[in-house]
């Protein structure tokens, strides 16, 4: 059996679950987890899954999630205290803040293969929020915001071929994508089903109320 050297493929079958870090590639056949779905190593395939204790299922959805949206433990952090002093349910507000993440709309629109991209992407000024360029990944969007590739970015090769990728791809309801104009409207805030997570939540803010 060939060994998988991939470093993203080692994350999500370690994970057990795909956390879209290789773009286009985990949409089909190739992707680690419909290959090889048991835990990296000689006898991953052998071993039984590891029983966890209530505190080990809380760290590894919040692992998850980390590295679902690319972020740091501080960052991750920070977005749960924010959210803890908002009136409401705190695992939704911060659902919501996660997803109106600039880098993540990028992706969301299908402007980007994956959020590391997008990341670059928008870190490299490809990117403009109602006309005005943003580099700060992290920005948070708003309902009516519209997020264009820059006019001077859009003859790059690398956008040059996104209309066709954006006709296969579906964006959330949450979100209009323009493939003619490379560009898309954020029409209303996320809802946790909008989002669609890969992780739970409430586990998340759970680990961080401890």
């Amino acid at each position: 059996m060939a060994r998988d050297n991939n470093a993203q493929c080692r994350i999500c079958r370690r994970a057990g679950i795909k956390l879209y870090l290789k773009g286009e590639r985990c949409y089909t056949p190739k992707c680690a987890i419909v290959k090889r779905n048991y835990p990296p190593g000689v006898q991953g395939s052998k071993k039984s899954k590891p029983r966890l204790t209530p505190y080990g299922l809380q760290l590894r959805e919040k692992q998850k999630a980390k590295i679902y949206y690319g972020m740091s433990e501080s960052q991750f952090r920070q977005y749960f205290e924010t959210a803890s002093k908002k009136i409401g349910d705190t695992g939704v507000t911060m659902q919501q803040y996660l997803e109106m993440r600039l880098d993540n709309v990028v992706y969301r629109l299908g402007l980007a293969h994956s959020r590391q991209t997008a990341r670059e992407l928008v870190s490299h000024g490809h990117f403009s929020v109602n006309g005005k360029k943003v580099t700060i990944p992290s920005y948070q969007v708003r309902v009516g915001d519209v997020v264009s590739v820059r006019d001077g970015k859009k003859k790059s090769a690398y956008f040059a071929g996104l209309p066709k990728i954006m006709e296969r791809y579906q964006a959330p309801k949450w979100l209009s994508a323009d493939q003619g104009k490379l560009e898309g409207k954020i029409v209303s805030i996320p809802t946790p089903e909008d989002a669609a997570p890969v992780y739970d939540m409430k586990s998340i803010v759970e680990f961080y109320s401890r």
